[in-house]
């Protein structure tokens, strides 16, 4: 046996017999290190004449290779052995699904917001916003509502302490969104298409009204405008948001300082399981003040009435979130009892859109 072939056995013995990986390690570096056994015989090679070096040379490669592969497989082996043997003693369970923690809800009243930007826009509405602290002229005076108005009174309106600012009347707390309107029109020219939702504040309190509340209010300005339009507008509305095509609307004549003529408009209702349900026309249940926009507030906004026309239209954003998802009482909105949020709050995942159905 040569010396060569020796070596060889010896290491593959010695490789076979490793059972750590520190041992095979020990053993890569002894035999293919700077200073190991294999690399020294390979450094021979260069000082033999080409007759030793082609008796001897393939016998030193196979060496190294022999030896190389026996290491790698080897430390393979080990490592195996190793993963196998924690695997085992864990009892971390890799294939359950990791405890994601606590995880929040959307509020109905935000999502019921963004179901009407979703449908609103789908009409070609865009959505306009303004400070819920206003001045008198904007809220009041502009919306043709004179200062004998009852809106005006403390018991309907939260007041600031008496005081100028900017040479104008006093501050309030808005009343409605109707103020984003006379600053869009102030703003913009027509056509005007815009919805305002927000919140505003009044002086009361019981189980169907809260002193802070929601609301979302619409306006078109263009030529021609009618009624037809804005019932067309507000069955669209209506039947995207309930998600029914069992909608019917009944407009009856009322009276609004701001629009002439006025309208409420009543959406029939089915009562299943003792409940009433939007859709059908069992009953008639009021959700909407609408009407075409007064010819005094066209004309405080600089436009003239007799050129521009348009109509007007609002709705408690909170009270849409009660007809629509089963609520009974709009103080629970404000609670923060978690309960409740649980049970009505929606995944951040649930996101309108009329593809899928906008309360999907």
């Amino acid at each position: 046996m040569s010396e060569t072939t020796a070596l060889k056995s010896g290491l593959l013995a010695d490789i076979a017999a490793a059972d750590t990986l520190a041992a095979v390690e020990e053993l890569r570096v002894g035999a293919l290190g700077k200073q190991g056994v294999i690399t020294a015989l390979l450094k021979t090679l260069g000082g033999m004449s080409p007759e030793e070096r082609l008796e001897k040379g393939p016998a030193i490669q196979d060496l190294r290779e022999s030896v190389t592969a026996a290491i790698a497989e080897r430390k393979a082996v080990l490592e195996q052995a190793a993963l196998d043997a924690r695997l085992a003693s864990e009892r971390l369970d890799m294939t359950l699904p990791a405890d994601i923690g606590p995880v929040g809800s959307v509020h109905p009243v935000s999502q019921v917001m963004d179901e009407l930007a979703e449908i609103f826009a789908d009409l070609g509405f865009s959505v306009a916003t303004g400070p819920e602290i206003e001045d008198d002229w904007h809220n009041f005076t502009a919306l043709n509502i004179p200062e004998t108005h009852p809106a005006r009174a403390m018991h309907d309106t939260f007041y600031f302490p008496d005081h100028e600012v900017d040479g104008k009347k006093r501050m309030l707390l808005r009343t409605h969104t109707s103020p984003v309107q006379i600053r869009t029109m102030l703003a913009n020219k027509p056509p005007i298409r815009i919805i305002a939702p927000g919140r505003v504040y009044r002086s009361d309190s019981d189980a169907t009204h809260t002193p802070m509340f929601h609301q979302i209010e619409g306006l078109v300005i263009d030529r021609g405008i009618t009624l037809g339009h804005l019932k067309w507008t507000l069955e669209t509305f209506l039947k995207a948001f309930f998600e029914r095509d069992d909608i019917v609307l009944r407009l009856r004549p009322s009276y609004f300082p701001f629009t002439e003529p006025s309208v409420e408009v009543d959406v029939g209702y089915t009562m299943v399981n003792g409940q009433r349900v939007i859709g059908g026309s069992d009953g008639w249940l009021e959700v909407l003040g609408s009407g075409m926009v007064h010819r005094k507030v066209i004309e405080a906004c600089g436009l003239d009435p007799d050129e521009w026309q348009g109509f007007a239209f609002g709705t408690g954003v909170d009270r849409l979130a009660m007809l629509k998802y089963g609520m009974n009482d709009l103080r629970a909105f404000f609670d923060g009892d978690l309960r409740w949020l649980r049970h009505y709050g929606f995944s951040a995942l649930d996101v309108p859109t009329l593809s899928g159905g906008v309360g999907a």
